[in-house]
């Protein structure tokens, strides 16, 4: 799936919204499509086939949760699934993340924070049909297939270890990985936080321009890493 063939079907019965969103995601490459209802959203995914839905839960002909449910329950769509809402109660994003979202953004909303969630949805819905992902950040590209890693047009070494925490953190990226996730998916969470610490030293010697002053991968002080987007 390249982002040229990426078609995103936007739910929201808001037209500026849907411009905002028609204007901004169409200059980043992706194929736009609208509906301004559930009814509407249930025919476009029937006919276009969509890669990607943000979703807006308070649509006027049924709330979009129960669209979410419907679609996630009683059709089985396995597509990534975004919520774009103006609410922000914790009850109402975390039913929407048990019904099956694969992320929550609340309006008002950056585009560009925007595009890095819908990259990510995209990267683990490849990951789990098996495709071939190359996460590409800033310099940084990795193949998650081929196990190559390049700053630019360089492919680096990495150590087994060093390339396990690199390929979790991408797998991840955006969010704070534990140390003790790290711990367990590296290590089988028998080793110390200490030895996890010396490789992503490492790691970020051979990735990182200013490895003092990483870019990539960010230390969050006391609960793990972050692997972040750059430009």
């Amino acid at each position: 799936m390249t982002i040229s063939a990426v078609k995103i079907l936007v739910v929201d019965d808001e037209p500026a919204i849907r411009k905002l969103l028609r204007v901004g995601l169409t200059t980043e490459g992706y194929a736009v499509i609208e509906a301004i209802n559930a009814k509407d959203a249930i025919a476009q995914v029937s006919a276009d086939q969509p890669d990607l839905i943000l979703l807006d839960l308070g649509l006027p002909d049924m709330p979009g949760h129960d669209l979410l449910g419907k679609w996630r329950n009683e059709d089985a769509l396995d597509l990534p699934i975004v919520i774009l809402s103006s609410r922000t109660d914790e009850t109402g994003i975390v039913r929407a993340l048990e019904i099956g979202a694969d992320d929550y953004v609340t309006k008002p909303f950056g585009m560009k924070e925007l595009v890095a969630r819908i990259r990510v949805a995209l990267r683990h819905r490849l990951q789990q049909q098996g495709e071939r992902p190359i996460f590409k950040t800033g310099e940084l590209s990795v193949d998650l297939v081929k196990r190559i890693v390049k700053i630019g047009d360089k492919e680096i070494k990495l150590s087994p270890k060093e390339y396990d925490i690199l390929r979790v953190l991408v797998q991840h990226v955006g969010k704070v990985i534990t140390h003790q996730y790290l711990l367990n998916q590296v290590w089988g969470g028998s080793t110390d936080v200490q030895y996890l610490r010396v490789y992503v030293r490492q790691l970020r010697q051979k990735i990182e321009r200013s490895p003092d002053q990483p870019q990539y991968i960010t230390t969050e002080t006391g609960v793990g890493y972050r692997l972040r987007e750059v430009e």
